[in-house]
């Protein structure tokens, strides 16, 4: 919901229409109010660690599972498209 927002709000700012551009950046604050806290680089990373060392998964074709693994646990307070990144650099390395 927040990035459908962000995205109309671009939209809107692109349009010379900053009075819908700022409704829409209202309602996401409202949005966030409810969401869970979402976890710093630092932390997902530390999380992705830990998490990549309790699995004992040392191959990047092990990705797909410790991706499952991070959704199940850390549903809505970890960035996924970051996380990813994450998972792939440890495992690479």
């Amino acid at each position: 919901m927040v990035k459908q927002r962000q995205e109309s709000s671009k939209t809107y700012r692109d349009a010379d229409r900053p009075e819908l551009a700022e409704r829409e950046e209202q309602e996401i604050k409202v949005i966030e109010r409810f969401l869970p806290q979402q976890m710093d680089a630092g932390e997902a990373s530390r999380k992705i660690e830990a998490l990549i060392g309790e699995m004992g998964v040392s191959d990047i074709r092990d990705m797909g599972k410790v991706m499952a693994e991070l959704k199940m646990r850390y549903a809505g307070q970890i960035d996924m498209g970051k996380a990813s990144g994450i998972v792939r650099q440890q495992l690479a390395s």
